[in-house]
């Protein structure tokens, strides 16, 4: 099998490692000088990370190409994921591109966080091939994909989308109806608003926001979701009664979650400079593995309790139990 990825930053980059991990050939296109460099450094990451997830060996590793163009990358896939920039003139002048030079039964998908397929469309030539399938960051790690289907999609294009993904390893979420930022960026952006105006009026550090996700509610988040979490929180009465106790509270003036301050020179400034005393001098990349190493160890616990990306990584073992 073959995939295509254009656009080899963080997204693009996570996707190909995530693919040869699991013995597909890759070939990429990213005409970005530095483009090469930061593949090479995103698949000694995943290199290193993925395979502690398991119990058993990964597939044999697949072939990567660098493409010199569009028109060679796409050549002969078997799925094409686009990851470029988050710019809706460029995503539609290669989704163009793409749906030309392609099989015509070659599904298409788009990495975009915020735009819906129906609009990602240039033309009607691949209405019924393209949709969005959202991952996260490190894509070689996470497995949540949101797949967005538009109105054209074709349902076998959908299903042979969710048959792939979930050969990957990954889990993907069928988004019931097209929409805006999809589901996981809008539950993202509302604590993001709320974290900056919680900085901007002097109330809480960066730092203070991320202990308070890191010690409180993230861990039970990990493993539990948030629907759940709340129903524990209602006692034997479950949600029924936690919504009868706490949801008046919903009315009171407590969030601001619409209004958006206006980030300025000085705020933007504030903000970075919190950020790089938190960091304590640790570049980027040595952030990266620390933060490989912790999502490795809480997955691998939740592995012994299937739950959560446990029950995911387990099923994904599962199948790997079953090559061999």
């Amino acid at each position: 099998m073959k995939a295509a990825v254009v656009g080899a930053g963080v997204i693009g980059g996570g996707w190909a490692a995530r693919f040869l991990l699991h013995g597909w050939n890759v070939t990429v296109f990213d005409p970005s000088a530095t483009a090469r460099a930061g593949l090479e450094a995103t698949l000694t990451a995943a290199r290193r990370s993925l395979p502690k997830l398991y119990d058993r060996p990964l597939p044999d590793e697949g072939r990567l190409i660098t493409a010199p163009d569009l028109e060679t990358a796409i050549a002969d896939a078997d799925w094409i994921q686009e990851s470029v920039s988050e710019d809706l003139d460029l995503k539609r002048r290669v989704h163009g591109a793409v749906a030309k030079g392609s099989r015509p039964d070659v599904p298409i998908a788009s990495s975009t966080s915020g735009f819906r397929p129906s609009v990602l469309a240039a033309d009607t030539a691949h209405d019924a091939r393209l949709l969005v399938c959202h991952p996260f960051n490190p894509v070689y790690l996470l497995p949540l994909v949101e797949v967005v289907p538009s109105e054209r999609t074709g349902p076998e294009v959908l299903d042979r989308a969710m048959s792939l993904l979930e050969a990957l390893g990954m889990k993907p979420v069928h988004i019931r109806r097209e929409i805006d930022a999809h589901v996981a960026d809008r539950l993202m952006e509302a604590m993001w608003r709320e974290a900056l105006w919680l900085v901007r009026d002097g109330i809480a550090t960066t730092e203070e926001i991320d202990t308070v996700i890191r010690c409180g509610f993230g861990p039970r988040w990990a493993q539990m979701g948030l629907f759940e979490t709340y129903r524990i929180a209602g006692g034997e009465g479950g949600m029924k009664h936690f919504l009868t106790q706490f949801g008046p509270a919903l009315k009171w003036p407590w969030s601001r979650l619409t209004d958006v301050p206006e980030l300025t020179g000085e705020l933007i400034e504030e903000i970075a400079r919190q950020s790089d005393a938190q960091a304590q001098g640790a570049s980027i990349r040595e952030l990266e593995r620390h933060r490989d190493d912790n999502l490795v160890a809480m997955f691998r616990a939740l592995k012994t309790r299937n739950q959560g990306v446990g029950e995911v990584l387990n099923a994904a073992e599962a199948r790997l139990r079953r090559r061999d």
